[in-house]
């Protein structure tokens, strides 16, 4: 039998609040961390206080019961006009909640000091999260923050499963967590018709945005790769994005000639992007959230990865991870700070479309899960609800 390393005081939470103040992407992320906290008892209620991405990413994962939304003072983007009375709001909110324990997710260039002080403030008696330095009474837990964006560096998945192993939380399945209902498929696939395409036939999808500049390769060089992978495959190709990606969309769907695509700009839900995501045959997008998606969903991926930063490549689903490599690497920059792009840049279109069709050769993954109970999404003191 093995052995139960749980701290007594861990061990004995039930009422426990997760901390994961950034993306989608990193929410999604963080879910064999959540799935490790589940797995301790069968009575733990999990609470996920979230950005308003992250929230609507947390509609999607199961095991999370309830998701408070709250725009952080020390978070991107701007929280707003009034951050100081937001805050003390926040702290009030979660003292009502009386948890048990809460777990501060961050990644290595965040600090978890500012949610470990509204945790103290809000009598929270046990706080776990990485720190540079030494936090003193702000964390019970503190795990020395050791990871430095580098070659070689701890993925950020393992990261967070490393915090909650420390007080003995673990799962033996570390894969990403997502699904969807069985409603958002119909409507993807209403959407898929009524745009020109046949959901019964194989598809491509290709997301050609990402919300920093820096991680972008270029909108017509994806629009090549796109016509070329129709040539090749006979495969519908599937352009995705938000309604402000909708130029990027139409400068490579410019460059089809041997097809026209299926265009969905701003038309899906996640649940339903997650869907199409899911019965594709594979994702070509760069380093952003679409990626952690097909990830969760055992979708074949390849990834376009600017070098800002090294640690958030697919996990545990087949995928290529594209870069050209350059000295300014791990920049961390949203915009490219020499103005070259070469670490894009100096990927040709035809290496894209070699690695495109090398994930498509791999093993199809499983019918992707579907209808699982939406966690309940409640605004904390100036959060959105998505």
């Amino acid at each position: 039998m093995k052995q139960d390393t749980t701290t007594p005081a861990w061990a004995e939470a039930r009422h426990i609040l997760a901390i994961r103040l950034d993306n989608l992407g990193d929410v999604l992320m963080t879910t064999p961390a959540f799935a490790a906290i589940r797995q301790r008892h069968q009575d733990i209620r999990l609470t996920l206080l979230a950005s308003a991405s992250g929230a609507e990413a947390a509609r999607h994962v199961p095991g999370i019961d309830r998701c408070l939304v709250h725009a952080a003072a020390w978070m991107k983007p701007d929280p707003g006009p009034h951050p100081d009375e937001a805050t003390r709001a926040l702290v009030r909110r979660l003292a009502e909640e009386a948890f048990d324990a809460a777990v501060i997710f961050t990644t290595c260039t965040q600090s978890a000091l500012p949610a470990a002080m509204v945790c103290l403030l809000a009598g929270i008696p046990l706080r776990l999260a990485h720190c540079r330095e030494n936090p003193y009474a702000l964390l019970t837990d503190w795990v020395p923050d050791q990871d430095v964006c580098q070659r070689g560096m701890r993925h950020e998945v393992r990261r967070q499963l490393d915090l909650v192993r420390s007080v003995g939380f673990e799962t033996p399945d570390d894969r990403l967590r997502m699904s969807f209902q069985a409603g958002d498929t119909a409507r993807m696939r209403a959407l898929f018709a009524a745009a020109g395409g046949d959901p019964d036939r194989p598809y491509v999808v290709v997301h050609p945005g990402a919300t920093a500049a820096s991680r972008r390769y270029p909108a017509e060089r994806f629009g090549r790769v796109a016509d070329a992978l129709a040539r090749a495959t006979g495969h519908q190709i599937v352009f995705t994005g938000s309604h402000a990606e909708a130029p990027l969309i139409d400068e490579a769907a410019a460059q089809m000639r041997h097809q026209t695509p299926v265009r969905l700009t701003g038309q899906l839900s996640l649940g339903q992007f997650a869907a199409l995501v899911g019965h594709a045959r594979a994702l070509l997008c760069n380093n952003t959230g679409p990626a952690h998606v097909a990830a969760a969903l055992g979708t074949p991926v390849v990834v376009l990865y600017a070098l800002t930063n090294p640690q958030h490549t697919p996990w545990r689903t087949p995928s290529r991870v594209l870069s050209h490599d350059v000295p300014c690497r791990h920049c961390l920059k949203s915009v490219c700070p020499q103005g070259h792009h070469a670490c894009l840049l100096g990927i040709g279109p035809g290496e894209v479309v070699q690695a495109v069709l090398d994930v498509m050769d791999t093993p199809a993954p499983a019918e992707p899960a579907t209808a699982i109970t939406a966690a309940p999404v409640e605004e904390a003191p100036t959060g959105v609800t998505p």
